[in-house]
């Protein structure tokens, strides 16, 4: 399972948790203008915006779990069981497998609004990427430094759901997620008041009791949950430091742990990667489980006009700085 947010200082931010119990062994890649993408239904991309993100690189293709393009759209899937849905090819629709959408998105639009248009008219159909891979059932947070949305394929159709608060995580469907909030009318950063009774005097014994009541175990909808307090109410100064910093305390809230969700026969479910990217900029910072430093790859140091990957396998040891 996952999360993915938006952030916005002065810079604008996009970033997720990729929670998952194996690796496969996923790199921050670079996609110039010029490398060719031949769409199983669609023909080639042959020129494009050049997009940096996190992909596991098979036979030359980068299959991205999230990446933000050189104009700011970025994307990010997640996982979505029992609700994803993909069909047969659709004559008239712009046939994508889940697999391609993100370079299809990002190479060919600079924006929400640019994209909308071709996203009602998305088919997403069902075709592996081999036998050996495939496909897996998701859903996906697009955003650029204007607005959020939520693209879904359910049996009953491709939805498009505007996401205002810029935060996503698994199933339910995302519309059932924002109705959820209400159930959460009382949760506050401030001190709460008795309404329990006038008849029983309360004390406030603790700082933080206004969020007595906020879901914390590690399920979609409470993460979602969490994940949208959280996010909501962050304060964070307009520095590039203190930006990163916040969005990565904010992924922080909703880390899983090794240990804490046990899938059987000695796997468990964790935060293998953290990532934040400034879309304004075109910086991806990362985390992985194993390093908690924070890392960067600047995609404008590299040749965008190229026509070859660029990968930086992610720094998975621990720096410790030791100070005698």
């Amino acid at each position: 399972m996952c999360t993915a947010i938006t952030y916005k200082t002065k810079a604008h931010y996009f970033g997720r948790n990729f929670d998952y119990d194996i690796s496969y062994g996923e790199k921050v890649v670079v996609t110039p203008r010029n490398f060719q993408f031949k769409f199983r239904k669609e023909g080639i991309l042959k020129t494009h915006y050049a997009f940096i993100g996190v992909a596991a690189v098979i036979d030359n293709y980068p299959l991205y779990y999230d990446a933000t393009n050189e104009k700011g759209l970025s994307i990010a899937g997640l996982n979505f069981p029992q609700n994803a849905f993909y069909g047969d090819f659709i004559e008239g629709k712009i046939n994508i497998s889940p697999f391609e959408l993100i370079p299809w998105l990002l190479g060919n639009f600079a924006t929400v609004e640019e994209a909308r248009e071709s996203l009602e008219n998305l088919n997403l159909v069902n075709i592996n990427f081999n036998n050996q891979l495939p496909l897996s059932p998701l859903h996906w947070m697009i955003s650029d430094k204007n607005e959020c949305i939520v693209v879904e394929s359910v049996k009953d159709g491709l939805k498009i759901y505007d996401n205002p608060i810029g935060v996503m995580t698994n199933s339910p469907t995302f519309d059932y997620q924002m109705f959820n909030l209400n159930n959460y009318h009382n949760i506050s950063t401030k001190d709460p008041k008795n309404l329990f009774s006038e008849k029983v005097d309360m004390d406030i014994y603790s700082r933080g009791m206004g969020g007595i009541g906020m879901p914390g175990d590690l399920s979609s909808m409470s993460r979602f949950v969490k994940a949208a307090f959280t996010k909501l109410n962050s304060v964070a100064g307009h520095s590039e430091d203190e930006s990163v910093s916040q969005f990565f305390h904010i992924l922080g809230s909703v880390e899983q742990q090794n240990g804490l969700c046990d899938l059987g026969n000695g796997k468990y479910e964790k935060t293998i990667y953290s990532s934040c990217c400034n879309i304004d900029e075109g910086i991806y910072y990362y985390k992985t489980y194993n390093n908690s430093q924070i890392n960067a790859v600047d995609m404008n140091k590299e040749n965008l006009d190229s026509s070859n990957l660029c990968a930086y396998p992610l720094i998975n040891e621990q720096n410790i700085n030791l100070v005698n």
